[in-house]
């Protein structure tokens, strides 16, 4: 019998680790019933792509992991594989099928079955049955029906499935050891160009209403003397990035203490590892080896979700947020870590102005990224059973994403979905760090800024099109000019945008807003030609006030540095005469060497002796 194991991910460069775990599992436990294959797509590709060449694999059995992102695709491949190829059988699994599996059997009959919760033993009990073909044997004949006590003879837990017109559940699956899982990559091959993703721990001890990881208290943990030596793999073949898929990565302390020692202890200087943790769990101790670790080493996602302590209350959550600012600002000090925090609209108890005030919090802690999402209602979440209470209305189709609540009209969820558009723009894109952070403290706050941009945007129509990285710095230079009156501070906005631009990019052209060359194009020749400036750098001209406006107010002075030589005094060259003007400064910008944290090039300050 052949079985083919299906993945549709969100983008390429995703891989589905429950896949190749179920393949893997199966592959050490097998009775040799059943060949398996592996087969992913991506959401992007044509439904009729992965039809056909499902169809040219002629399986036996599909079975499709379904999530909220690929779950609508999946009901619409079966529809047409089911026409093609009749005697197919299909089964799913995943957390997006797990809780509603009766209903799903009963609206889609081109499906025979579905595994429910961890499908490792699951699966691999199917196959040795044969995907239950032998239930003939299992008839009442006197009354040709199937009676529980003979289900009950399967023997094969977290499975419901149909019989006929009639459909059977049996008991819920017991948590699995998880040392008992295979490790998946051992030929890396299959990996190339793709983000690895690592489990070392199942369940999580937080009962956030609105995550299905709720539903799963039981955590359980991966030996450290296998994790270690896996991630030694990792370490060894170099991969470029490992994202742990363990729901709190820093639930235990001890654990934390000795994974993150041995990242520090091991480093091979080129792998990354993202950690989705609480981040006011974090001990002192903890807090000291992360400041440790080279940058770029660990990257971290913090879910803030909200910073109302009611909105905090009613989704069963835990925090502390007075105490996550403290670690944070802790972890910011060190400049080594990649900070991604989250916030979620739509949240019970959560208005427009409360989550303008969450977003001010949470911006006001100076992470890498700041995603601004929106509530999905998860399909056997608590919060699903909340819905009338909160009068959450939602999207029917996947992800189910919330288009009001008590709290939140439609009007405002628009309103958050263009603000949350500039967010990811002009910040998480971290392409004007100082523009952005100079504008917000000179406008009323954060929230207010991007909601000035929101608004700027729609009422120039610049909403759904497609901008070059230029054109996103030319539209933030004419917001500014059209919001900024004071004529000093327009010059100051001008001169910061454009230190931006060449902290990122390496022009050939000049931008419309940068002055003209024309005047200093025998100093800019003079400092090429006379300093040791690498081919792949840029020197530029600015007010010496800049200083007081780029980076961090404790650090507005930029590094000078001796790398490129000091510019001396030449016979050749009146530098006298070249460089009178002590109201400017020259800045070289060294794309050769980069920020690991948010790529910007090094700076320096030309010195004239």
């Amino acid at each position: 019998m052949k079985v083919l194991l299906t993945a549709i991910n969100s983008k390429y460069i995703h891989s589905n680790l429950a896949v190749y775990s179920l393949k893997a599992y199966h592959d050490q436990h097998t009775n040799g019933t059943c060949q398996i294959e592996l087969a992913e797509y991506t959401i992007n590709q044509q439904i009729d792509e992965y039809i056909a060449d499902i169809y040219r694999k002629r399986p036996d059995v599909i079975a499709f992991s379904c999530y909220i992102w690929n779950i609508r695709y999946v009901y619409e491949a079966i529809v047409e594989l089911k026409k093609l190829m009749p005697h197919m059988k299909i089964w799913l699994g995943g957390p997006e099928v797990s809780f509603h599996a009766e209903k799903i059997l009963r609206e889609h009959p081109e499906v025979d079955g579905i595994m429910c919760g961890e499908g490792e033993k699951s699966f691999t009990e199917l196959c040795n049955c044969g995907f239950l073909q032998n239930l003939q044997t299992l008839r009442n004949d006197a009354n040709d029906t199937y009676d529980a006590g003979m289900i009950e003879k399967i023997g094969i837990p977290g499975i419901v499935f149909r019989i006929d017109e009639q459909i059977h559940a049996t008991q819920p699956v017991d948590p699995m050891n998880i040392d008992e899982l295979p490790f998946v990559y051992e030929d890396l091959c299959k990996f190339q160009n793709k983000i690895i993703y690592y489990e070392s721990s199942r369940g999580c001890p937080f009962g956030c209403s609105y995550c299905l990881s709720s539903v799963d208290k039981a955590v359980r943990f991966r030996s450290l003397s296998l994790v270690f030596q896996e991630l030694q793999f990792f370490l060894d073949a170099k991969i470029p990035q490992v994202k742990f898929v363990d729901r709190t990565f820093n639930c235990n302390h001890e654990r934390t203490v000795s994974l993150l020692s041995f990242l520090r202890d091991h480093d091979n200087g080129v792998t990354n590892f993202h950690f989705e943790i609480a981040a006011d769990l974090l001990r002192d101790d903890e807090i000291e080896l992360l400041a440790a670790l080279r940058p770029g080493l660990v990257q971290l996602e913090i879910g803030v979700q909200s910073t109302n302590e009611l909105t905090i209350h009613n989704i069963n959550r835990v925090m502390d947020f007075s105490h996550l600012s403290s670690v944070v600002s802790r972890l910011n000090m060190g400049k080594n870590v990649h900070l991604h925090l989250d916030l979620i609209a739509g949240l019970p108890n959560e208005d427009l102005t409360s989550f303008h005030n969450s977003f001010n919090d949470v911006y006001g802690l100076e992470p890498e990224q700041l995603q601004l999402g929106f509530l999905k209602v998860l399909k056997g979440s608590p919060m699903e059973q909340k819905t009338e209470e909160y009068k959450i209305l939602y999207k029917d189709a996947p992800p189910f994403e919330v288009l009001s609540t008590k709290w939140l009209s439609f009007d405002d969820i628009l309103h958050l979905k263009q603000i949350e558009e500039m967010v990811e723009v002009y910040y998480n894109s971290r392409q004007y760090v100082n523009t952005i952070r100079v504008l917000g403290e000179y406008m009323k706050d954060a929230f207010c800024m991007f909601e000035a941009l929101a608004h700027y945007y729609h009422s120039q129509g610049l909403f759904g099109i497609k901008h070059s990285r230029i054109s996103r710095y030319e539209i933030l230079y004419r917001f500014i000019m059209g919001n900024v009156h004071d004529s000093h501070m327009k010059e100051v906005f001008r001169e910061i945008l454009l230190y931006d631009l060449y902290l990122r990019e390496n022009l050939k052209t000049r931008p419309y807003f940068a002055d003209s060359i024309d005047e200093i194009r025998t100093q800019l020749h003079a400092l090429y030609s006379t300093a040791n400036v690498s081919k792949s750098a840029h020197i530029e001209r600015f007010s010496k006030t800049l200083l007081q406006w780029v980076e961090k107010p404790k650090e507005r002075q930029l590094e000078q540095n001796d790398t490129f030589g000091k510019i001396n005094k030449s016979p050749a060259v009146d530098m006298n005469q070249l460089f009178l003007d002590d109201s400017k400064i020259w800045v070289l910008f060294d794309y050769d060497e980069r920020d690991p944290l948010n790529y910007n090039c090094k700076v320096h300050r030309i010195v004239i002796d």
